[in-house]
Formats: C-alpha cells, structure tokens, sequence
C-alpha cells in the first residue's frame, strides 16, 4: 500500500519533491496528449505503457527494457525517451495501468462484503498480469488507478470503526495476503515454463528422497496428512481459506473494540 502519510511542504505545489518525481507525477496524472500542430509523433504514451506490458507478458519482467520495449514497437531505443524516462518509471506507469482492471465493490455494501470483493478482485488482477508481482507493494504508484483502488479499500475498513493504524493494517494485510498466494502461483507457473519441468515431475525427479532419508516416524504429521491428499489443494482455496480467517479475525477485532 501507498505511503501518503508524508507532510505537506508549505511551498508551491510545483517545487515539491523532485524533478524527476514531479515529472513522474505528471506521466501519471496529466500525461501529455497527442502533439495538434507540427512534426508528428510516431508513437503515444499509451502505446509504450502497451508495449511495455506486452514484453513484460511474453518474456517477464527481467526482459523489460527500453530496447526490448523499442524492439516490440519496431522504433529506436533512444526514441522512447521522449515518451517515458526510463525503464523504472515505464513500469510504474504499467502498474496503475493494471490497477485499472480491477472494480470497485459497491460502498454501501457491508465492510466484510467489499473486502471479499477487493481481495477477489486483486486475484484476478494478478491472473491476468502475472508480472505484477514484482512489484513492491509498498512503493505503489501514486497514480490515479492505485489510489482508487486504495481509498475503496481504506473506505470500506473505516467501516468496521476500527482505529486509524488498525485500519492500515487491515488493508494491507488483506492485500498483502493475496499477493503472498498469487506470488507463489505465479511463481511456480513460471519455474515450470522457464525450465519445462512442471511442478509433478520436480518432486518425481528427486524421488530417491522418499526411500533413504524420509521415514514416517520423524515425520507422522507430514505423513499423515500427505496420505489424506491434503497438500494437493488448488491456489483459490488458499486465497478464500486465508481471506475467511483474515476477516473472521477481524471480526473479533471489531467486536473487541466495541465493547472496550
């Protein structure tokens, strides 16, 4: 989640933090339109945000470059300057473009209800940009598409009338919680593709382990529930088992408050 705890300067707006950082703030919020008079430009912003999305999809993040974005859109490296000013800030720009994807739950839903949805939402979000698990989620993008998604979620954690640290607290774990299952997913999947070996055929390959070091009586709970089939379960039931005890947990939160 975003830091916006920060003070305000008693300066003018436009001398507050960086050059580099307002000129990142201005790519995010009021990005330049399409040049009306003179030399016209091959490229949009829009399109490189794209661009760059379409590599870090097809070759992952550690391939996100301004030449291999270039090379997908067949101009010069040195042309996506003009656009953007690097690969760090191209990709901020492709998170709050992600963010984008994600719906808001109706606000006058209960608190509970609106979480569900956010989480369920954010899960859907990491299906669909697998990439995004690179990045730092608490150095989010102060773009529009993040902090929207953000307010809905301090929003609907007001709702418990929690305290203002609590509330923080509660938003990121919900998050943080998606993000930590999805990582794992996402992760494997890409192991998998990365080296063709799936997930089956790793723990096949070091089989001998089983029958020289591995005995049931140093490990009868692992045992146990191995027999039962327990540790073969889908990624979904992770996110909504998690996500049931996070808010029943904070149930008991609420209510503890309540009548202290």
């Amino acid at each position: 989640m975003a830091d916006v705890s920060q003070p305000v300067p008693e300066s003018e707006p436009s001398t507050w933090g960086t050059p580099e950082g307002r000129h990142m703030i201005e790519l995010l919020w009021d990005p330049p339109a399409p040049a009306g008079r003179g030399p016209k430009q091959k490229l949009t912003l829009d399109q490189v945000i794209e661009a760059g999305m379409s590599v870090a999809a097809s070759e992952g993040v550690d391939k996100l470059s301004m030449r291999n974005v270039a090379a997908h859109l067949d101009v010069g490296a040195m042309s996506l300057y003009t656009y953007v000013p690097g690969r760090d800030e191209l990709f901020e720009l492709m998170i709050d473009r992600a963010y984008a994807v994600r719906s808001l739950p109706d606000p006058t839903l209960p608190w509970r209800s609106q979480l569900e949805a956010h989480a369920r939402e954010a899960w859907a979000m990491y299906q669909t940009y697998p990439w995004l698990i690179r990045a730092n989620l608490w150095r989010m993008p102060l773009g529009p598409h993040v902090l929207d998604v953000q307010e809905s979620i301090y929003s609907a954690t007001r709702l418990t009338g929690l305290t203002e640290v609590d509330v923080v607290r509660v938003a990121s774990l919900v998050e943080s919680h998606v993000f930590g299952v999805a990582r794992g997913r996402i992760t494997d999947t890409s192991v998998s593709s990365n080296t063709g070996i799936t997930a089956d055929e790793y723990w096949e390959s070091r089989g001998s382990f089983w029958g020289t070091y591995y005995t049931p009586e140093r490990f009868p709970s692992m045992t146990h529930i191995w027999e039962t089939g327990a540790f073969d379960r889908p990624f979904e039931d992770d996110i909504e088992f998690g996500l049931a005890l996070l808010l029943d947990g904070i149930e008991l939160l609420v209510a503890k408050s309540v009548d202290a």
